[in-house]
């Protein structure tokens, strides 16, 4: 039994590919070891070198990128890192279809695109889909000929519903990764992933790894200075020195990749309500702020009944450099939210709750102001909170992950409920 498992009994083993090896674990059904091994291929094995260390940088980075994607709200495969080598996943049928997101034109694109030149880039990212037949190649499918595969896994068959949602899945991850790897001053050129089917659950999830073979990364923009497997590729010939620089690459982008689940840039929202009443509406903002990781502090003051109190709780929140915006809770006649717009560089949000009897008159106090001042209103706490993220996320990128992949998963919710009605009336 190997040691990497860490007091894992392990089962059989499902699958070998080349750089990896799948366990089933008795202890813990629905779940599998994902093993990685020291070994460094290109062109479908036809180069392959044993490299000291690779299985345990592979693991940190796929970890590394599988955590940020899972705690942004991406639907994924991976349990949590095992050991330095192994991770844990759950047990999936996957689809052997290798989806390929690409921003920058390089690589095989330029073969089989004769007259684009590399660095065209692609708005939006452009998506390609390459069926896995290693004694083939690796053939580039359409959609249509996955559709017509007629593929089933998992229970799951995979029709257009499927294809779109891991089409559209795919564009997402790529976003997510590219807006990560910026703080870094890193750009991410084009990504390569895999889904399954969780045989428990019967979704599609993200599966197989995303390491330093499923990406390339370019610093500053910079090819000559890429640190992905390209290293490895273009090598003339392999020599110890030349697996060494590859290894240094490999190891440049582990320790990076760490940083991908941290962000310098701080943020959060002051909720100032009107009165104690308000409070059942400021606490949905509060936990709304909650779920993109903003911290929110609810506190209580009247502009019309004590705005020299007002004003002095805003400067409490200017002066410690912490980037703020203010939410405004009042109803009734809303002074609030315009005497804070009028006296504060920050931004601040309207978020009045308003009441069925007089509603329809007191929103006029959110909605027209005096010149000079620019507080939006929106009624939803949820929506306040929403808006206070798109601010922060403009430069944070976990932030910004987190409202990318709500969009994600509305998308995908609103196209699944649409398939099961046409089941159901069918």
């Amino acid at each position: 039994k190997k040691q990497t498992s860490l007091d894992l009994k392990l089962g059989k083993k499902v699958n070998e590919g080349k750089t990896k090896e799948v366990y089933e674990l008795p202890d813990m059904p629905g779940c599998v070891l994902m093993q990685s091994k020291d070994q460094i291929t290109a062109g479908n094995a036809a180069r392959k070198d044993r490299m000291e260390g690779k299985a345990a940088i592979s693991n940190t980075t796929t970890s590394c990128v599988f955590q940020l994607l899972q705690e942004a709200g991406i639907k994924t495969a991976f349990v949590r890192k095992q050991s330095d080598t192994a991770f844990i996943a759950a047990h999936c049928e996957m689809i052997p279809i290798e989806w390929v997101c690409r921003r920058i034109a390089t690589g095989s694109f330029l073969k089989r695109n004769p007259g684009v030149k590399e660095g065209y880039k692609f708005y939006p990212p452009k998506i390609e889909m390459f069926y896995k037949d290693d004694a083939n190649n690796d053939p580039q499918w359409s959609e249509e000929q996955l559709i017509e595969a007629k593929f089933c896994f998992g229970g799951l068959t995979i029709g257009q519903t499927e294809v779109d949602i891991m089409a559209r899945s795919t564009q997402a991850i790529f976003e997510i990764l590219e807006k990560s790897w910026q703080p870094q001053n890193c750009t991410l050129v084009d990504l390569k992933i895999e889904f399954g089917v969780n045989i428990l659950t019967k979704e599609i999830v993200l599966a197989d790894v995303i390491d330093n073979d499923s990406w390339r990364l370019w610093p500053s923009g910079d090819r000559s200075q890429q640190k992905d497997k390209q290293s490895y590729r273009d090598l003339k010939e392999v020599t110890p020195e030349a697996l060494q620089m590859v290894k240094r690459n490999f190891e440049w982008v582990a320790e990076r990749v760490e940083l991908l689940l941290k962000t310098k840039s701080q943020g959060r929202v002051v909720v100032l309500m009107g009165s104690p009443s308000d409070l059942s509406h400021c606490e949905k903002i509060k936990k709304a702020c909650a779920t993109f990781g903003i911290p929110c502090e609810l506190r209580v003051t009247s502009a019309h009944k004590g705005p020299d109190e007002t004003l002095r709780i805003k400067a409490e929140y200017e002066g410690d450099g912490i980037p703020t915006v203010f939410v405004a809770v009042a109803g009734r006649s809303n002074g609030l939210g315009p005497v804070m717009s009028g006296n504060t560089a920050y931004p601040v949000v309207n978020c009045p709750p308003l009441s069925a009897d007089w509603g329809t008159q007191d929103v006029w106090s959110s909605l027209r102001l005096p010149s000079g001042l620019s507080c939006p209103t929106t009624l939803s706490p949820e929506g306040a909170a929403q808006f206070a993220a798109q601010i922060f996320g403009l430069n944070n990128h976990l932030v910004w992950a987190k409202l990318r992949s709500n969009m994600l998963n509305t998308w995908i919710s609103l196209k699944q409920a649409d398939k099961k009605l046409r089941e159901c009336t069918l």
